[in-house]
């Protein structure tokens, strides 16, 4: 029963024989791989984008980091969520892959609204040599508050960024997620939309630790090479990284993961509405935030299950104090371990 992470889940066997398939001979490094030559036309196909640039690197900090670093002066500021995980969760490597640049919060929750975009955008950037400049907006596509930008928003959204000549970078380590809630192509929530980079996540949706950098502009190709390797992001062994994508991609798997860890969501949800539960969000991904009465929380986690509390401590004389937590799942998880944590919460 856990629900923590989906970054804790297994990697998909057919990611793992590709893994080992790759394994055999010998490949030319640094994303001179063939894999890679596929995973590229793969990526431009999918997002039809056939100029787009595509690399890979391990992690979703790295992705995001070095795509912005390559969107953004040192004396300009990103505008984001103040949930947004490049300000919560990434120990400010956008602000120091970017040589200094700052991060400026967005009044409001996990979703933006163009209204208060704009007007943190022109607080911005209006006090001369004495302020940071405006920089791009970054949007998370799904958030971490388990919510989804559905295509009109991102629109409004993209379209104040580029009223003041910015550009528009999404996070998108829940991007397939998102894209299957939505049930539209990945060029119309992206560049369709607005978007100029994206950050497309692998490793929370059944790989082993890659994720794609698309840039629809492909002159900013250059800069994030240099950056990449730079800042000790460029594989040498890259055929790994290529293998693990090519597999991703391939007959759909991709969005055959992503449908099931939000059908398992969906399940969790429902089944948690029959409790005692009070759920805190409408879970439009793969992600619950709910309370719960302390007590049913200490039955919870006794049992075995895992996931964190977003309010504590745990222990506490209120056995009836509801308590907050989060609950990811991923495309492994089983019905019956599902059906397990919801008769645990019913008690």
């Amino acid at each position: 029963m856990f629900f923590a992470s989906d970054n804790a889940g297994p990697v998909h066997p057919k990611v793992m024989e590709a893994l080992a398939e790759a394994n055999e001979g010998f490949a030319p490094g640094y994303g001179a791989d063939a894999a890679m030559d596929r995973v590229r036309d793969r990526l431009r196909d999918l997002f039809e984008a056939p100029e787009a640039a595509v690399h890979l690197v391990t992690t979703g900090t790295a992705a995001n980091s070095l795509a912005l670093a390559s969107l953004t002066a040192p004396y300009e500021t990103v505008f984001c969520s103040p949930v947004a995980h490049i300000h919560e969760d990434e120990c400010s490597a956008p602000e120091f892959f970017s040589g200094g640049a700052k991060l400026t919060l967005v009044p409001g929750g996990d979703k933006m609204t163009p209204e208060a975009l704009r007007s943190a955008i022109e607080r911005e950037g209006n006090r001369g040599v004495h302020g940071p400049q405006r920089g791009p907006v970054s949007l998370t596509q799904a958030t971490e508050r388990g919510s989804v930008y559905d295509l009109a928003e991102l629109r409004a959204l993209s379209a104040v960024a580029r009223d003041f000549g910015l550009k528009t970078h999404m996070d998108g380590a829940r991007f397939t997620n998102a894209l299957v809630t939505l049930g539209c192509t990945p060029a119309e929530m992206t560049w369709e939309s607005g978007i100029d980079a994206l950050s497309f996540g692998g490793t929370k949706n059944g790989l082993m630790g890659v994720e794609a950098v698309i840039f629809f502009d492909p002159a900013r190709s250059w800069e994030f090479e240099l950056r990449r390797k730079r800042g000790a992001h460029l594989l040498s062994k890259h055929r790994y990284l290529s293998a693990q994508m090519e597999a991703y991609l391939a007959d759909d798997l991709w969005l055959e993961m992503a449908t099931r860890a939000n059908a398992n969501c969906a399940r969790l949800a429902e089944g948690l509405r029959g409790t005692e539960a009070e759920l805190l969000n409408d879970p439009q991904a793969n992600i619950i935030f709910a309370a719960l009465p302390r007590r049913v929380h200490e039955r919870l986690l006794e049992a075995g299950a895992m996931y964190y509390l977003q309010d504590g401590p745990l222990e506490g004389r209120d056995g009836e104090e509801m308590l907050g937590c989060r609950l990811v799942c991923d495309w492994s998880i089983s019905d019956a371990l599902i059906d397990q944590f919801i008769e645990l919460a019913k008690g």
